[in-house]
């Protein structure tokens, strides 16, 4: 049987995560059913996509992933169920895909179409359960939906690059648990466009020119107390991150806080190409 994971944005204080469980349990009594999360900020997109992302590569393939954020039915939020990696997505058509498509191609995606033998306002319970508990007995994607080729992307979560490729323009799409800021900007990005320039870091009014690959880097093995000091880095996900070094948000305060940094902020890298010498070398 495989894993059914559930991502949502409904808490932890209302029934609504029992009873989707529930609901699971009763079509499938062995159904191992994990947790991502279900604090995702109520209808952010952008969020669950990032924390989508860098999750589902950890469970084991044939694993069926539930999204429930935003997911009430309406002529522009139509729901889909996709295979993708060899994984399987059910999730209203609104985007929240995007960072994953952005590298890997869905092998086959149908827009769900049993919505007229099932009338609801909860249909995450009543619709992502039964389309999750179908796949998982074995069932084929086109028998619950019509095979579609095209799907919603959000142009906000993927960073963009001037035209002489010496800035990267990208912005905030996830504020972490100790109040880091994360970017859009991935480290392949960076390398692809900076090609080892020297480089400029700029969120709000604070910059960095130097990225690094260890939190506690940032100490170089001195006796200075950096607790509560600043850095750019790029984190387990791979993603330029603003952080603050053993962040407290009760007493150090984050990254967020203390910068000033909040969702959809820009956050830019400027190149800089080595001047020519005005001179000619002797030979």
């Amino acid at each position: 049987m495989p894993f059914i994971t559930l991502t949502t944005d409904f808490g932890t204080k209302d029934h609504f995560v029992g009873a989707v469980k529930g609901a699971i349990y009763s079509e499938l009594s062995d159904a191992k059913i994990i947790d991502i999360t279900h604090e995702i900020s109520p209808f952010n997109i952008t969020e669950t996509a990032y924390i989508l992302k860098n999750s589902y590569k950890s469970f084991p393939e044939g694993t069926i992933h539930i999204i429930g954020v935003d997911s009430e039915l309406s002529d522009n939020n139509k729901h889909i169920a996709l295979e993708l990696d060899n994984h399987f997505f059910i999730c209203p058509d609104n985007g929240i895909i995007s960072m994953i498509t952005s590298e890997i191609k869905p092998t086959r995606i149908v827009e769900i179409n049993i919505h007229d033998r099932i009338e609801s306002s909860f249909p995450v319970l009543d619709v992502f359960v039964q389309v999750a508990c179908f796949i998982a007995r074995g069932g084929n994607l086109t028998v619950i939906g019509k095979e579609i080729t095209t799907f919603k992307k959000m142009v906000e979560i993927q960073p963009k690059v001037n035209q002489e490729k010496n800035k990267i323009i990208g912005g905030v799409v996830y504020i972490d648990n100790y109040g880091n800021v994360i970017s859009n900007i991935s480290k392949k990005m960076f390398q692809e466009i900076g090609k080892g320039r020297k480089f400029k870091v700029n969120a709000r009014r604070y910059s960095f020119t130097k990225i690094f690959k260890k939190y506690n880097e940032i100490t170089d093995n001195t006796n200075k107390q950096f607790d509560g000091e600043k850095l750019a880095i790029f984190n387990s996900a791979q993603y330029l991150e603003i952080a603050i070094y053993k962040s407290n948000l009760k007493t150090v305060g984050g990254a967020s806080t203390l910068l000033g940094l909040n969702y959809r902020d820009d956050i830019t890298i400027d190149f800089f190409n080595e001047p020519k010498p005005d001179f000619t070398p002797l030979t």
